[in-house]
């Protein structure tokens, strides 16, 4: 099948999907799906780490990340730095990054992942409690997002950004490369969980209303596909719940109680880490997707306290 077959399938199926979801009409199997969404994702046992350096997504539509977006100036509080990432480093990506004064002793850095697919002042807005709990904070933008380069991938590519935005972080003068924390909310919490999947880097992971099952992430946003659909690994590699054996830190995972489409996931992630001896926590905080974000970003730094204590 060639890439103009492919794209000519996903049109007429994803056409089909939203005439059956305008006509309230029941679900046609192999029509009104673009993939099949499995009723529990299968639980692989290799390492999540080693998967990705040997699997290579097949993007079928190259391009930039889907958002509309806004100039990356940087806030009044926070430096706006760059990084490399991509295959020989081929991409530079901005980022921003508190302002902070280099101290005798080192500070912990905080890695956050903004929502969306594009950053903006308000993602940053938020991180006000990190920075006043003696936190040096990154928030990284990524490949394809406001109008940088790079295609975006949807939850495979961007995690080798957030692997180099990390690797940023643990150099700047006066941060301590020992006390990383990542953090991340809606499709930052998803890369969250990936990428706390893919390196020790980190002393722990707390991913705010991430969704740990691309299957049924894509099946709600299906324009968000841009690699081969066909291949049901595709979707597993960005699916949290097919690796949760593969978290390499402690971990808490939290969303708000008004969100209880991530109830079930959320608790089937736990088991599976847990399984395998993970340390993983889950809760729920009272609030919708943005309104219950403070009180769970404090609630990840005190989570972030105890594991470094």
């Amino acid at each position: 099948m060639t890439d103009d077959d492919h794209s000519f399938s996903r049109q007429r199926r994803l056409l089909l999907k939203g005439l059956a979801g305008a006509l309230a009409l029941p679900a046609l199997p192999g029509v009104a799906s673009a993939f099949d969404v499995p009723a529990e994702p299968r639980l692989i046992t290799r390492d999540y780490a080693k998967v990705r350096k040997r699997f290579r997504t097949r993007l079928l539509e190259k391009g930039p990340a889907p958002d509309t977006y806004e100039p990356l100036d940087a806030p009044a509080n926070a430096d706006k730095i760059f990084y490399r990432s991509g295959y020989g480093g081929e991409l530079e990506l901005a980022a921003w990054v508190s302002k902070y004064k280099r101290e005798r002793k080192s500070k912990p850095g905080i890695l956050f992942l903004h929502g969306g697919n594009a950053m903006g002042v308000g993602h940053w807005n938020l991180m006000g409690p990190y920075i006043d709990a003696g936190f040096v904070v990154l928030m990284p933008s990524l490949r394809g997002e406001n109008g940088q380069a790079g295609n975006f991938s949807g939850f495979y590519d961007e995690v080798d950004d957030v692997l180099s935005a990390a690797d940023r972080l643990a150099h700047l003068p006066g941060v301590d490369a020992d006390r990383l924390f990542i953090a991340g909310h809606s499709i930052g919490g998803t890369l969250t969980m990936l990428t706390s999947m893919s390196t020790h880097k980190f002393r722990a992971a707390a991913p705010i209303s991430g969704n740990p099952d691309a299957f049924r992430f894509f099946n709600r946003y299906p324009q968000d596909i841009r690699f081969d659909d066909d291949n049901t690994r595709e979707f597993e590699v960005r699916t949290a719940l097919c690796y949760a054996q593969s978290f390499k830190c402690p971990v808490r995972v939290v969303h708000g109680t008004d969100e209880s489409h991530f109830n079930d996931r959320a608790g089937l992630l736990a088991s599976r880490a847990r399984a395998a001896g993970l340390r993983i926590e889950t809760d729920t905080v009272k609030g919708g997707h943005t309104s219950a974000l403070p009180e769970e970003i404090e609630q990840s730094i005190r989570f972030f306290r105890g594991v470094a204590a």
